[in-house]
Parts: structure tokens; C-alpha cells; sequence
């Protein structure tokens, strides 16, 4: 039908499943540290510069659900408090939302994934506004938002 925009359909049947990938790979990366003794320090070092960069680039193209942000969320904190990767084991002393603060609040300022993922697609949705000759423009505009502007669109389905 119409109302699916010509999504595929295993897309429209389990959001989770479509983007397992990218928790497999977080866990891929995590399980290759496993073995290596790391210092609380490295660690937040890991998260920041690897483990949170890692779905940016999905992250840029599609809303991932809150079910899968915050299963992140939880594998990186596990990590981030566990003696090694493989074993869970360990007591997670803060939750993921006293991390993500600001640094001016002396907190360790990691990305909050649902916040960092709407800044993402807004920075697209800015790009479409500021750009309205891009072929990219051209391109949403006649497949989702053909008489009105990307503001005034409807939300689909999906």
C-alpha cells in the first residue's frame, strides 16, 4: 500500500531485527577487548572515541527505536563497568543517564544515543531546507513530500 512509502517489508515487520547489525558489531568490538586488561580510562576512551561512533552512520539515515538506543546503552554501560567484556559481572555503580551529562556538570559527558540520533537526522532535515537544489532534496521532496514542505509532511507509518 501507499502508506508504506515503498519501504521493504522486512523493515516494516521488526525495527529490532533490521538493526541488530549494529549491535553486533558494538559486541563484536567489545568481545575483541575482552581479553586485554583495560583501566577504567581506557575504557571511557574506548566508548567515546569507538564504541559510540560506530552506528553514526546509521544513525544519520534512520530513527532507530528506543528499544535498540537503550539496549546500546546498556551493553556500553556494562562494559564501561565490568572487569572484562565477556563477563557481566560487575556492579554498575551509575546508569547510563548520570554519564551522558555535560561536562560542566563534572560528569563524564557520554552521548546520550536518543538525543545524539535526533540531532542527526535534523542536521539531514536542516541540509534538505538549506539545500533545495541537492539532488537529495530532489529526490525526498518527490518521494515523501511533494506538495508541502519537509515541515509541513505527514509522519508515516514508519
Amino acid at each position: 500500500p501507499d502508506r508504506y512509502l515503498g519501504l521493504p517489508s522486512f523493515i516494516r515487520r521488526n525495527k529490532r531485527k533490521v538493526f541488530k547489525f549494529v549491535k553486533d558489531r558494538i559486541w563484536k568490538r567489545i568481545n575483541s577487548w575482552s581479553s586485554k586488561t583495560i583501566s577504567k580510562a581506557g575504557k571511557e576512551i574506548l566508548v567515546k572515541s569507538i564504541l559510540q561512533v560506530l552506528p553514526t552512520y546509521t544513525m544519520s539515515i534512520f530513527h532507530l527505536p528506543h528499544s535498540v538506543t537503550d539496549s546500546l546503552e546498556k551493553m556500553l554501560n556494562t562494559f564501561r563497568w565490568s572487569s572484562n567484556a565477556s563477563n557481566k559481572k560487575g556492579i554498575n555503580w551509575l546508569n547510563w543517564n548520570n554519564f551522558s551529562s555535560p561536562h560542566k556538570d563534572g560528569r563524564l559527558s557520554f552521548k546520550n544515543l536518543d538525543t545524539f540520533n535526533m540531532a542527526l537526522l535534523s542536521k539531514q532535515v536542516w541540509c534538505v531546507l538549506t539545500n533545495p537544489d541537492a539532488l537529495v532534496s530532489h529526490l525526498l521532496k518527490a518521494k515523501y513530500f511533494t506538495d508541502k514542505s519537509i515541515l509541513e509532511a505527514n509522519l508515516g507509518h514508519n
